[in-house]
């Protein structure tokens, strides 16, 4: 499926192409929930990094989070990019050298119509704000953390490839 996006602002507008477009994951991190504000929540897609086309790229600015592990006592950035629009401040992908060939761009900053998930995965619980209340239906999974189905493993076990 190709995908068109764009901060709020349109300084940036972008293209990719994406075989795993459905909006399922929900991550209830720190990190998402304050850069990416909504529901308490973000939702990543998988997109084809070699599709990505880009208008507006010196707009753009990268964010490196800061990661902190459980009884360390300093914290390291990241190495996921966090691209978002330097006028507007809309994040628009995450890109990780871990994972050369994907874009995952946020699923707010998509314009295209997304297809409706046939069930949800709600990520992160573990470290999600008390206020925000998870609105889970039948069928959806829950984790603390990470699971271990990937975006293309979900897409997959519910034949939603195209």
């Amino acid at each position: 499926m190709q995908l068109e996006g764009s901060c709020h602002c349109g300084a940036v507008t972008f293209s990719l192409t994406s075989a795993h477009p459905y909006p399922y994951q929900r991550c209830y991190c720190s990190i998402c929930r304050k850069t990416q504000g909504g529901g308490g929540y973000a939702i990543n897609l998988g997109g084809d990094a070699k599709s990505l086309k880009v208008r507006g790229r010196k707009q753009i600015s990268i964010y490196h989070a800061k990661l902190k592990p459980e009884g360390a006592s300093r914290a390291h950035a990241s190495s996921a990019e966090r691209h978002f629009c330097s006028r507007c401040g809309s994040g628009l992908w995450l890109f990780s050298p871990q994972w050369p060939e994907l874009i995952h761009p946020f699923a707010s900053a998509i314009d295209t119509p997304l297809p409706v998930p046939p069930e949800h995965t709600h990520l992160m619980l573990g470290s999600k704000a008390p206020w925000v209340e998870v609105s889970v239906r039948k069928g959806d999974l829950r984790f603390d953390e990470y699971p271990d189905e990937s975006i293309a493993d979900w897409h997959e076990r519910l034949g939603l490839v195209g």
